[in-house]
């Protein structure tokens, strides 16, 4: 039986240069509700109390993104998301980034894009791409159709994002783990799960600590250098 080929991608700091959700939760404010900044002080302490280990990581995006988006229609989100993500493809992707998929792609494999990013804007980055599917933290929305400051299931990080691609895998795909091989890059640590889960590991732009274990179990790591 012929194996399903996944290729499944980390987000940011992997494919784009730096993390994109504290900035497009700023450009939002920026231009859509700039009195929201006022909030920033208060955004900053709860980045302190995230730092301390008083709230958790899931709980600091929501109070985030509570204190600088608010409660907008999907309909009045949509707009900002893709200037943002338009901005985003053409000055924050990694050249290699964008080489590898196109390799993988041709190898026939599926790409997916596994990112603790809200989905309501990965989406975005994710059609830009050209990616298959998107595994990412779900955002809740209410009866208007307006997000809530909230998580629908698991925020997608750490062992959360190896739960969630095993669901994906059962339910969307509806695969068998023994039936794919799965290609997985990353630049952090906390996804070791994933690391561990898949058949090769590509260590990308990796931070210290997960070069060093990188190069204590021989797995590539590559540089995809500067931004275009």
């Amino acid at each position: 039986m012929t194996k399903t080929k996944l290729a499944i991608y980390d987000m940011d700091r992997t494919i784009t240069h730096y993390g994109t959700y504290t900035p497009f939760l700023m450009s939002w404010a920026l231009r859509h509700r700039p009195w929201r900044l006022a909030f920033v002080p208060l955004v900053m302490l709860c980045l302190v109390a995230y730092t301390a280990k008083l709230i958790s990581r899931g709980r600091l995006k929501t109070l985030m993104l509570f204190m600088l988006v608010g409660k907008p229609t999907r309909t009045q989100l949509e707009p900002a998301i893709e200037r943002f993500v338009g901005r985003l493809m053409a000055k924050a992707v990694y050249p290699g980034a964008l080489a590898q998929l196109a390799a993988d792609r041709a190898a026939g494999r599926r790409l997916v894009l596994a990112t603790a990013s809200y989905d309501f804007y990965v989406g975005a980055i994710a059609r830009r791409l050209g990616m298959d599917d998107v595994v990412a933290t779900r955002a809740m929305w209410d009866a208007a159709d307006a997000i809530r400051p909230g998580i629908e299931g698991e925020n997608c990080y750490g062992e959360a994002k190896l739960t969630m691609v095993q669901a994906y895998l059962r339910d969307v795909l509806k695969v068998d783990r023994k039936d794919c091989h799965i290609v997985f890059y990353s630049d952090h640590h906390s996804d070791l799960p994933m690391f561990d889960y898949a058949d090769e590991q590509v260590v990308t732009n990796p931070n210290k600590k997960l070069r060093a274990i990188a190069e204590a179990r021989g797995w590539p790591i590559v540089m995809w250098g500067q931004t275009v």
